[in-house]
């Protein structure tokens, strides 16, 4: 919880956390863009596409609190009382999101310590990464004849060890990974000592709605020289499920046609 006072006589102001998808900005809500466009100060995570950051007015203050596997800009206590001192202030703060703030964004732990320290909050969700990449590799995560069942995990949340992922992949589900391209070979061994077939399809989505966007596919054997051998770098996402071998497109052919 936050200690930091309000500044005297100042009203606060609003804290609000924004989706800003999964990188192309035509994919903003209404919402989302006219806050960006209009924000004083802007508070941003580093997978925020460059193109959004563009959107702010030039006077906007734009504040970055990139995190990397290992390495935080800023813990996220100190992302806490950072929004909480500039809306005691009287700013009103963007908290700006790649996907939406409420799917492993931390948006949860950020609305508790503004509202513990009395500063108003609004929620604007955005697409999340995963709906965005799968619509953008044209996966279908849930298809009558494939899968009915949905699960999000994290590839690195407090370690694969203490995650509890049985019965979330299989034959007729759909297992979506979050920050799992340097854990690729533990997440394949954990899910086939599971009892997960080694030849499961999967698919790894990097740099979904963003023109350099790759798909990659393959099996669950063969997830971590998939993306050794590819150089796949975040942000990426894996699909793990019937769902990743159905009717595969050029989505790079598709975009570039689209673009003419």
């Amino acid at each position: 919880m936050s200690k930091i006072a309000p500044s005297a006589g100042a009203k606060p102001g609003t804290v609000f956390l924004v989706g800003a998808g999964p990188g192309d900005p035509d994919l903003l809500t209404l919402r989302a863009a006219r806050l960006v466009m209009n924000a004083k100060l802007i508070v941003h995570d580093g997978l925020v596409e460059p193109a959004i950051l563009a959107m702010a007015r030039p006077s906007a203050r734009l504040v970055s609190v990139a995190k990397s596997r290992s390495r935080h800009t800023l813990p996220q206590e100190g992302i806490n009382d950072l929004l909480v001192r500039e809306a005691l202030g009287g700013t009103d703060v963007v908290r700006l999101k790649g996907g939406d703030p409420f799917v492993f964004g931390r948006g949860g732990e950020e609305a508790e310590a503004c509202r513990a320290a009395g500063v108003p909050v609004e929620v604007v969700p955005g697409v999340s990464a995963a709906l965005g990449a799968a619509a953008a590799a044209q996966i279908p995560l849930t298809h009558r004849d494939a899968a009915s069942v949905v699960s999000f995990v994290a590839g690195q949340c407090k370690g694969l060890t203490d995650q509890n992922w049985s019965g979330l992949a299989g034959v007729g589900r759909t297992l979506v990974i979050y920050m799992g391209v340097a854990t690729a070979e533990a997440i394949a061994d954990k899910l086939i000592a599971d009892g997960l077939a080694p030849e499961m399809p999967v698919a790894v989505i990097e740099n979904a709605t963003r023109p350099e966007m790759r798909v990659l596919r393959g099996s669950l054997a063969a997830l971590a020289s998939l993306v050794a051998k590819n150089k796949v770098k975040s942000p990426a996402l894996i699909v793990i499920g019937e769902v990743a071998a159905r009717d595969e497109v050029d989505v790079r052919a598709i975009a570039l046609e689209a673009a003419k």
